[in-house]
């Protein structure tokens, strides 16, 4: 049995103290209940710790379940038990509250800094909940978010058209495969699982199983373009990926500046800034130049049999100007096409009215390219989800410029 709590003792300030630590962890995104709380009183207790090593791994313990979790948590710990005397204030079992806002707290995710030093009010949130709201019903103030383009965008407007692209999507139209699976509606027998079906009940009844073809979403490939002219759009479009990779499977995305880097591992993880974080450590070649044939012929030789199968659909995110002046690109874009059911070439430069194919890469590139639209603010992201939820076509979007 573990020791009882004191209430008029330390034990009650400690106890209030990990409670809030726990409601600190929760916003930040970590599921922790009642029962978590009343654990880790009752383990910090049992446990006696005299170090920082002790509290770390007794409350590490209790309050996570899984690895991915524990950068949060050592965020959290760090900034909330930060003391000069906190070895005689644990010991003491009086546990320091944080207070201000750790602004040189650079390493931590914008998440956690909001659930540990947010002091609004329960009346002011009330209010900015009724002021969306109303510019829900108006649409004014979204639509103009939607047009603006983000490299004009400033630092609030760049925050709130990040949340707006977690919520799109891309519906892509589900593919027919040669598998079947059990389906009553289904019109063949399934002669196999019907046999099978009959031993239960020794023969005598033979019920009848069922299957239909199975219908699964095709893979969908992003190459994105993250040289110097690429920086405003490819840091906006990965954040796109990131929520479009967590929301559906079959999903790859490479990078390219002067080489090929693969990220479709690291934006796999649930939270955006630390998955943010994993790419940038990732890729060595940010900002720099651009080798499009080069990084196009690196991936048909490495990945295109991969994960260009079962009428993949491809996503080219460049402007094309490219250092070789395309050099071995229209070779590399032909096999490319080749090798998917529609390949869709999104560049930024398509902003402009008065756009013309003159560079050499964007005159090798073209002739191999089933749409070409532009990916510059919120609104080319949603037209690009309505137009990949029809069927594809191989075909050349019509633009004024041709």
């Amino acid at each position: 049995m573990f020791p009882a709590i004191d209430p008029a003792g330390p034990g009650q300030r400690l106890a209030e103290n990990v409670m809030h630590f726990a409601r600190v962890l929760r916003g930040a995104g970590l599921r922790l209940g009642p029962d978590r709380v009343v654990d880790c009183v009752k383990a910090l207790e049992l446990a006696d710790c005299n170090r920082r090593d002790d509290w770390y791994w007794t409350m590490s313990a209790v309050f996570l379940s899984k690895e991915e979790q524990r950068p949060i948590f050592d965020q959290a710990f760090r900034i909330f038990w930060r003391d000069p005397k906190l070895l005689e204030k644990m010991m003491s079992a009086l546990l320091p509250k944080t207070y201000g806002r750790a602004a040189k707290e650079r390493e931590q995710s914008q998440r956690l800094s909001d659930a540990l030093f947010d002091q609004k009010k329960a009346e002011q949130a009330r209010e900015e909940q009724k002021i969306e709201i109303d510019a829900r019903l108006t649409f004014s103030a979204k639509e103009v978010l939607q047009r603006m383009d983000f490299d004009t965008m400033s630092a609030a407007e760049l925050a709130e058209a990040k949340k707006m692209l977690r919520e799109l999507r891309l519906p892509l139209p589900l593919i027919r495969t040669r598998r079947k699976v059990v389906n009553e509606g289904g019109k063949k027998i399934n002669l196999r699982a019907t046999l099978r079906e009959s031993l239960r009940e020794g023969g005598d009844v033979i019920p009848l199983v069922r299957e239909a073809p199975r219908w699964i979403h095709p893979p969908l490939v992003v190459l994105c373009d993250i040289s110097g002219s690429m920086n405003p759009y490819a840091r906006m479009f990965l954040h796109f990926l990131h929520a479009l990779t967590n929301d559906r499977d079959r999903v790859s995305v490479f990078v390219f500046g002067t080489r090929l880097t693969n990220i479709t591992r690291q934006l796999r993880h649930h939270d955006v800034d630390v998955a943010m974080a994993r790419v940038a450590d990732a890729i060595k070649d940010w900002s720099g130049g651009t080798r499009i044939g080069w990084s196009l012929r690196e991936f048909n030789w490495r990945w295109g049999r991969r994960v260009l199968g079962q009428n993949a659909c491809l996503l080219l995110v460049s402007d094309g100007l490219d250092r070789e002046a395309g050099e071995g690109l229209a070779e590399e874009m032909q096999r490319l096409h080749k090798s998917c059911k529609q390949l869709i070439w999104l560049n930024p430069l398509l902003r402009y009215d008065k756009f013309e194919a003159r560079p050499a890469g964007v005159r090798a590139m073209l002739p191999h390219v089933d749409l070409f639209l532009p990916v510059h603010n919120l609104k080319s992201l949603i037209d690009l989800a309505r137009v990949m939820s029809r069927s594809p076509q191989r075909r050349l979007e019509k633009h004024a410029w041709k």
